[in-house]
């Protein structure tokens, strides 16, 4: 879950697994896989960091130690 700020200053809390979309148009849109659309005050690369730090606490992206891909086969 990522929180976020509505225009209007309210917080609120989003389960990032169901972001599809990030936009600016200025402001930042979040369109969910269903379709509804929030547009919150960070920006577009505030919630995409906030997503992808998320999803790493989760474990769903795994990024290679620093010797890379081979080096994890060894």
């Amino acid at each position: 879950m990522i929180s976020l700020t509505k225009l209007n200053g309210k917080r609120f809390v989003l389960n990032a697994l169901y972001i599809e979309q990030i936009e600016a148009f200025p402001d930042t849109t979040v369109t969910l896989t269903n379709g509804k659309k929030f547009v919150v005050r960070e920006t577009v690369e505030q919630v995409v960091a906030r997503a992808s730090e998320f999803y790493q606490q989760l474990g769903v992206f795994r990024l290679p130690k620093a010797g890379g891909l081979d080096s994890e086969r060894e």
